[in-house]
């Protein structure tokens, strides 16, 4: 989620309570009918925060499973490149050795 998601939930709200105000003060309509205009308006609101918000949590699961899965990626190619690497010294610890064997078997003698 983008670090100013807040500020524009925020500026809805208050864009929203904003509007309501004014539409109540300068209403030309009886006020039961104003009622139910901002109720219906508040509901509007409401939906389509809803609604913002679920998309949000979308976007932040899809970027999180991908992170996870790039991670998952990263983490096994490495394990492989260490598993190589530890082969690679164990062969030479084993030549190493097999030298060292034949040198005191010289040395024996």
């Amino acid at each position: 989620m983008k670090t100013n998601s807040g500020n524009v939930v925020l500026g809805l709200l208050a864009g929203a309570a904003i509007g309501a105000g004014f539409g109540i003060l300068y209403a030309p309509e009886k006020g039961s009918k104003t009622r139910r205009m901002i109720k219906r308006k508040a509901i509007d609101a409401s939906n389509d925060l809803t609604h913002r918000i679920n998309e949000a949590k979308e976007q932040l699961t899809q970027s999180a499973t991908k992170k996870r899965e790039a991670f998952e990626n990263r983490l096994e190619d490495s394990l492989s490149q260490m598993s190589y690497k530890a082969d690679d010294i164990i062969v030479g610890l084993e030549h190493k050795l097999e030298d060292l064997r034949k040198k005191n078997a010289q040395l024996q003698k």
